[in-house]
């Protein structure tokens, strides 16, 4: 072959690929919603299956559908993928210890007792515990009554622990129902947790067992618990998790407020139970006494330390916030030790293997693989792929692991790898997103600049398709909620990360993240106290005069969004500068006394503010925008959620009538039933960001 030729046909060649990179389109607005998530993933004990929860939009019953699906894996690496579920209501699956059963939670319509699908009997939903076997066959519900509140197996797999609110019988119920109609009883109607017990073996024969006549059905309905299960132990709060221990002589349990509220963090405490000791006998024992929010519960391997993950609050001292963090506790002694205490990051997901933890956990804009054998040990990185790690979820019994991972330009699927190793060798078992691979994804990288301060910042910036490190571009900065949260390389598809869709009409998509995000140390997290929104307003703005200096954003054409404390951000920042040509705001205060009383985290709320309203009230004044609001002049758009009473629905309507007596240009959609995030409906979220697109192109600026 001639070298004419040849370099005729490597032209072709390099063209045919252009050609074939150029007809990759973007990302539509009727796709962009059809991602599928995945919040709970659950390996096998011995590592050869995996159960997860499928989330998707279901358009044509306006609902989300969250679904079971078990992946096998073969012997040459394939593996196969079947449906479990179909309900649309299935949660929080659980494998049993010997790995013959999957039990999970499911909000559905038939009778408590009777097989999927059967149309008899009470019709009214409850969220019961659910069986299904590995080896084939139809769910099945072990529990009937109260709302099942969480569960655990028991150790050797021949029985399920669970808690309920503290059943009523039909008569208690029935004069309860005469005595108040419909009035609502606050915090007084509420009542405490009781735990039980149900031998699989009573399940199984249970659902075998011919239908009971009548009279015996209205003798246990009048019992108003399931009536093969035996109580355990009771609580005054409810119960969020329940753990038992790998030789099965305790359980732990954790609490929370019987109101759902976060108003006192003394209702947030781990007990546990000895097991081994009489039913008359058996009592909680308090093991934690602290200020924090504890949550995911997993014991450690030797039975006696409990690991638990805080979020909000404090385990060493008097309240206060930091990055999320991983501890354990001596259920004895009582005695706590953090684990990754040199960590500069925030703890994303764990869990407990047979040598230590793993865990996935954020720096800056990466999530990444970390291990660690003991409390005292170094917390060490584990080499993978870029992007973020999220749902990760080791074997005990085998050296595999199953994760969720994204990139900016790869979709979320879950993959299992042989061993935490072997990272970059893991495989999918998943390709729910697979259509994105075929769209044209924005590109984006990090950003750095310097607040008026001097403190380093950073955040993230997305470019439209084809305009990777252009010049002069439209800017739309939109700003994560949390605060305690931040925005780095993963794939962003839902209503309340659109960026995809903002890059898609030309803007350069600009995410912050601003002193009180995750991943830069807990003295950049706790550097929002008690400036709430003036702090880390002032590091935003920093971030747009940086964009501007360098030529990247046209200072003409500027907008900002955010939603829940990115609405908090947006309604403050609009009353600090008219740079923006147009803003979207969702779920945002814009006082904070009210929004205290509403909340259902008011800890964190009075932490921000330096105390309680009556503690601090000229900073509760000077950090809200409704003080300032009379210097807005950017035309802004609003949602909010019906039900909402994280940041309650009020505080929308008080932005809508101070803008409407100003003569501001706005707009405001409330969805009904939805509380602070749009997880009822999918039109809600779609109807949403079509509108922001809407406004953008409205009051954005004209290039």
């Amino acid at each position: 072959m001639n070298l004419r030729k040849l370099f005729s046909l490597l032209v072709c060649s390099l063209l045919s690929c252009g050609l074939a990179v150029a007809e990759k389109m973007p990302v539509s607005f009727d796709e962009f919603f059809n991602s599928v998530s995945f919040p709970a993933v659950r390996i096998s004990p011995d590592g050869h299956s995996v159960v997860f929860v499928t989330d998707r939009a279901d358009w044509e019953q306006s609902i989300f559908r969250e679904e079971l699906w078990l992946y096998r894996a073969g012997g040459t690496g394939n593996g196969s993928l079947v449906q479990l579920t179909g309900s649309g209501s299935d949660s929080n699956p659980e494998w049993s210890p010997d790995g013959r059963w999957i039990a999970f939670l499911s909000e559905r319509s038939t009778s408590a007792g009777k097989e999927d699908g059967d149309a008899k009997g009470d019709t009214e939903k409850s969220t019961q515990l659910y069986l299904i076997a590995l080896d084939g066959g139809e769910p099945f519900s072990v529990t009937e009554g109260e709302d099942v509140h969480a569960f655990a197996w028991a150790p050797d797999s021949r029985a399920l622990y669970f808690s309920t609110r503290m059943p009523w019988t039909k008569s208690q119920k029935d004069s309860y129902k005469k005595n108040w109609k419909d009035v609502i009883e606050f915090r007084a109607s509420e009542r405490g947790d009781e735990i039980f017990t149900l031998a699989l073996a009573d399940a199984l024969a249970h659902r075998s067992a011919k239908p009971a006549a009548p009279e015996k059905e209205a003798a246990e309905a009048e019992t108003g618990s399931t009536s093969y299960a035996h109580s355990v132990a009771r609580s005054s709060q409810r119960l969020s998790e329940i753990a038992v221990s790998p030789d099965g002589a305790k359980l732990a349990f954790l609490t929370e407020s019987i109101s759902e509220r976060q108003e006192s963090v003394a209702e947030f405490e781990i007990y546990t139970v000895d097991l081994t000791h009489a039913d008359a006998a058996r009592k909680a024992h308090p093991v934690t006494h602290n200020e924090a929010i504890e949550s995911h519960l997993e014991w450690a391997n030797d039975s006696r330390h409990v690991f638990f993950e805080v979020q909000l609050g404090s385990v060493e001292g008097k309240y206060l916030d930091t990055q999320p963090r991983v501890y354990w506790v001596d259920v004895i002694t009582g005695a706590t030790e953090r684990w990754a205490g040199r960590f500069e990051g925030a703890i994303d997901s764990y869990g407990v293997t047979g040598a230590g933890m793993l865990a996935t956990a954020r720096l800056g804009t990466q999530v990444q693989f970390y291990s660690q054998t003991a409390a005292a040990s170094s917390f060490q990185p584990i080499p993978g792929w870029a992007g973020t790690y999220e749902k990760v979820s080791p074997s005990r019994n085998s050296s595999r692991v199953a994760f969720v991972h994204s990139m900016l330009q790869k979709p979320a699927e879950i993959y299992l790898a042989e061993s935490p190793e072997k990272l970059r060798e893991a495989r999918p078992i998943t390709a729910f997103n697979q259509l994105f691979n075929e769209r044209v994804l924005p590109q984006g990288k990090t950003f750095r600049w310097r607040s008026d301060d001097g403190t380093g910042v950073e955040g993230m910036l997305i470019y439209p398709p084809g305009k990777f490190e252009a010049k002069n571009l439209p800017v739309l900065t939109l700003i994560h909620g949390g605060p305690a949260d931040a925005d780095g390389d993963h794939f962003e598809n839902d209503w309340y990360q659109w960026a995809t869709l903002a890059a898609n009409q030309g803007w350069l998509v600009f995410e912050p993240n601003y002193r009180g995000s995750t991943g830069y140390g807990d003295k950049f997290l706790m550097g929002i106290v008690p400036e709430m929104v003036s702090r880390p307003g002032k590091d935003i703005l920093a971030g747009l005069d940086a964009l501007v200096k360098e030529g990247i954003a046209n200072p003409d054409r500027l907008a900002i969004g955010g939603y829940s404390y990115g609405g908090y951000m947006t309604n403050w920042l609009i009353t600090q500068t008219t740079r923006f040509k147009a803003a979207m705001t969702g779920a945002g205060a814009v006082e904070h006394i009210g929004d205290w009383g509403n909340d259902d985290t008011t800890s964190d709320d009075a932490y921000f503010l330096g105390g309680l309203p009556w503690e601090a009230p000229q900073r509760y004044h000077d950090e809200a925008a409704i003080f300032q609001i009379n210097k807005v002049r950017t035309p802004t758009h609003m949602v909010a959620g019906g039900n909402d009473i994280r940041v309650a629905v009020l505080e929308d309507y008080l932005l809508d009538r101070a803008l409407h007596q100003l003569g501001v240009p706005s707009t405001l959609l409330i969805f009904p039933g939805e509380g602070h995030g749009l997880g009822k409906n999918p039109w809600h979220g779609k109807i949403k960001v079509r509108e922001e697109l809407k406004w953008l192109e409205k009051y954005g600026g004209k290039n």
